[in-house]
């Protein structure tokens, strides 16, 4: 019986706001629905350190880490069954920051799209470009990499203006592998679902914190009500045919209902339902949703030591793997133990003594030009000795048998047609024909 490939998915949320519908749509609901697969190994956190590049506020952060640990508790996500935890419980993923920091050029980051934006909006306001610019918001990307990369994430679900984020994680790791080793790091990929809603706002933009038309997901009752009923419509009076296309009533409904259900509601639009009976139907539909987690939401904010109980238990789980990797990454780059530097030493010697040991090997081959031609590779592979061409395949068949038979004694008499060696090399290449010699006696 064959096992189903796992799929690693990695998820984040900054803390710096209350969650809302739309993240509640876009984020937490498909991630919940995700973490239930079978062939999929689930990570989601609680991105305070980001939180630092947006918010200088620590009493906003703290309350937005509770406040989003809640939501996604509430929503349906089994600690049990996922890696849940907060980003800065895990010192490992600072300390990777560091790693990637030193492999990574400075030209990646300057085109970063959220850099760019702050440096093309001060040069417009005749500012200097990097005025209020910080180091921080410089180097999120590479955190942003950090945080993928530690847990060796294969996807990671994004919007498309996120994409570059992912782009840039790839190639820090390959920047990293060429250096260190191929397969230290994974390079993940990003997981764009285009079925996923990108909710619209009270004002029919994006539901956004920054543009203050976001309807708080865990809001009492009648404070939900109160917002729906604030959603931005036309004119158009009770009996008059009704257009779906742009309206943010109707969005907001489709992203909770069923297709049916959204059928019926297109009908009830072209039928000329009054927009306050329709705000009425969109609020009922998402109470319907939303008002059983509510109940679970008020506990654990209400009950905050639990939340920690459950947030740390998530960070040892983490740490479980972070650690280990982070030591395996550590020896990689050379942040080795000096006392065991005396047996790599030694194996070192060894090895290289084992290749030394080696005959070297002759290859010969004929080239578009029509010529035969024959090379001496060492035997980790390192070219020794090259052939000038020859007119025919017996000439070079009879120069290797000299070399194998009479050692560095041939070398000399074949000299013009062989390639041009360094001086250097060639005490290397008779030594690298005496050993052939002496396996052959």
């Amino acid at each position: 019986m064959t096992s189903t490939p796992v799929t690693r998915f990695l998820t984040g949320i900054t803390t710096t706001g209350t969650p809302h519908l739309g993240n509640y749509v876009g984020a937490v609901r498909p991630a919940v629905q995700s973490s239930l697969r079978p062939d999929v190994k689930s990570y989601y956190f609680l991105a305070d350190y980001h939180s630092l590049i947006k918010c200088d506020d620590p009493v906003r952060i703290q309350r937005s880490t509770l406040e989003i640990a809640a939501t996604w508790l509430a929503s349906g996500l089994d600690p049990e069954r996922v890696t849940f935890y907060r980003q800065s419980d895990i010192p490992e993923i600072p300390e990777l920051t560091w790693m990637l920091t030193c492999v990574t050029g400075k030209g990646l980051l300057n085109r970063a799209h959220a850099y760019k934006a702050s440096v093309d909006k001060n040069t417009e306001s005749g500012q200097e470009p990097d005025d209020g610019v910080t180091a921080g918001l410089f180097m999120y990307p590479v955190l942003m990499a950090a945080d993928i990369l530690m847990f060796k994430a294969n996807k990671v679900p994004v919007g498309r203006d996120q994409i570059q984020h992912i782009e840039m994680a790839r190639d820090m790791a390959s920047s990293f592998n060429h250096l260190y080793g191929k397969d230290l790091l994974v390079l993940p990929e990003a997981e764009v679902d285009e079925q996923v809603a990108l909710l619209p706002g009270l004002d029919g933009r994006k539901m956004s914190k920054s543009y203050d038309n976001t309807i708080p997901l865990f809001v009492p009752q009648a404070e939900m009500k109160k917002r729906i009923l604030s959603i931005v419509t036309d004119s158009r009076a009770p009996g008059e045919p009704k257009e779906t296309e742009g309206s943010a009533l109707f969005q907001i409904y489709q992203a909770f209902a069923t297709p049916e259900e959204t059928t019926a509601f297109a009908q009830a639009f072209a039928d000329g339902i009054a927009w306050g009976e329709a705000k009425q139907v969109l609020f009922e539909r998402i109470d319907r949703e939303i008002a059983p987690m509510r109940e679970r939401y008020a506990e654990l904010i209400a009950n905050p030591a639990e939340v920690e109980r459950i947030l740390l238990a998530g960070a040892e789980k983490a740490r479980a793997e972070a650690a280990p990797y982070t030591r395996e990454l550590r020896a990689a780059v050379g942040l080795r133990s000096l006392a065991a530097m005396q047996d790599a030493t030694a194996a070192s010697a060894d090895k290289a003594a084992d290749k030394a040991s080696a005959p070297p090997v002759f290859k010969q081959y004929r080239e578009k030009d029509g010529r035969f031609y024959f090379k001496m590779t060492a035997a980790n592979g390192d070219l020794l000795l090259q052939s000038k061409g020859y007119d025919n395949p017996r000439e070079a068949a009879a120069a290797i048998a000299a070399l194998k038979t009479q050692g560095p004694g041939a070398l000399e008499a074949m000299r013009p047609q062989l390639e041009d060696h360094p001086q250097s090399m060639l005490e290397t290449i008779r030594n690298a024909l005496d050993v052939l010699l002496t396996l052959q006696e």
